[in-house]
């Protein structure tokens, strides 16, 4: 009788030590449901691939370590190298997350990705929502022209993208090349959808840009802002975030929301097909979604949210007073590598 009586002593404390551990307590949300309200840790892995900034990663994957135990490997690259990386281990993916990229390059490569619907898919803008349900929008990034006040006054700069025809600009736009720069790519089909994408009328206007920029072909996006802001080039192409972390850090710099539009296309993050931390994988969806996360992108990183939610940034026009071009992403990603190949011959020479 002691033997038994002694044996469900033990059985009732494990049961009630079961019960309180984690460190949740109290019945509520932990953070293994919901990570951007904290609570009770979750053990667990997660392999992230990024072509963003460290500035902009570095803040968001320590808060969602902190919050949820999960252990984050961040692999950084260039949008294009790491989409391809994602490519050949198709077979054996050792990522998790695509984390950043336009919404154009999540829906080329959409067969190597995962569909996931986020918890916060209610709290999102409906027209940054992927009608696919493969990729989370990130954030809201307008293209706009960057200037140096320095060397380019109110009364010179350009309105919009024709102004950058001007001979007066002849080898001083700063402009990277597209076939490295996802955001440059975008930038090329924004103004070729400004004078006619699916006619000869957008190519015509690529030539004529390109002439103007004088064989000056920048290898990566970073070189666009800081070469306009350290005076090595007069104006720019660039996002609208670049140009605000500048402005606020004191360079003297400013923006231009070109007349003929622009266009205000989300980056965003995809789960991998495959991965091997699936759960994990969902988490940081939601978290990177949920307000905290999207509060920080507005306050720090100068980035658009794409919550309903969200507070007006002061200093910059709300989106709806921005004239926004109807982005094709479908034929941005669907003619991506033709259109690449066609700005590269038209920038050798190739083609007159």
């Amino acid at each position: 009788m002691k033997k038994k009586a002694l044996l469900f002593l033990l059985t009732v404390l494990l049961l009630v030590t079961a019960g309180c551990g984690g460190g949740g307590g109290g019945g509520g949300k932990t953070a293994e449901n919901n990570p951007s309200e904290g609570g009770a840790k979750g053990k667990g892995r997660l392999t992230v691939y990024s072509p963003n900034q460290a500035e902009i990663n570095n803040p968001i994957i320590k808060e969602f370590q902190d919050r949820t135990g999960i252990q984050v490997q961040l692999i950084s690259g260039g949008t294009g190298e790491l989409l391809k990386r994602v490519e050949a281990e198709a077979s054996n993916p050792l990522g998790d997350v695509f984390f950043g990229g336009g919404q154009e390059s999540h829906d080329a490569f959409k067969d190597y990705f995962e569909s996931y619907v986020t918890k916060e898919i209610d709290n999102l803008e409906a027209d940054y929502v992927d009608p696919n349900k493969v990729w989370t929008p990130l954030s809201i990034l307008p293209m706009i022209i960057i200037y140096n006040k320095d060397l380019v006054s109110e009364e010179e700069k350009p309105k919009g993208w024709e102004g950058l025809l001007d001979e007066k600009w002849k080898g001083k736009i700063a402009f990277a090349d597209p076939q490295r720069s996802a955001s440059s790519y975008t930038q090329m089909v924004t103004m070729m959808t400004a004078f006619g994408l699916n006619d000869e009328k957008g190519w015509e206007f690529i030539k004529k840009f390109v002439a103007n920029l004088d064989n000056k072909i920048l290898s990566s996006s970073s070189m666009v802002y800081k070469g306009v802001a350290d005076k090595e080039f007069y104006l720019g192409i660039t996002s609208e975030d670049a140009a605000l972390r500048y402005i606020e850090g004191g360079a003297k710099v400013g923006i231009i929301y070109p007349e003929e539009g622009t266009s205000a296309r989300a980056d965003a993050l995809s789960i991998i097909k495959g991965a091997k931390n699936l759960e994990e994988a969902k988490q940081f969806i939601d978290f990177v979604a949920g307000p905290d996360v999207q509060s920080l992108i507005q306050k720090e990183f100068k980035r658009r949210s794409v919550r309903k939610d969200a507070e007006k940034v002061e200093g910059i026009p709300l989106t709806k007073d921005i004239k926004v071009l109807p982005y094709d992403t479908e034929w941005a990603s669907e003619h991506k590598d033709e259109a690449v190949a066609r700005f590269t011959r038209i920038v050798t020479g190739q083609e007159q």
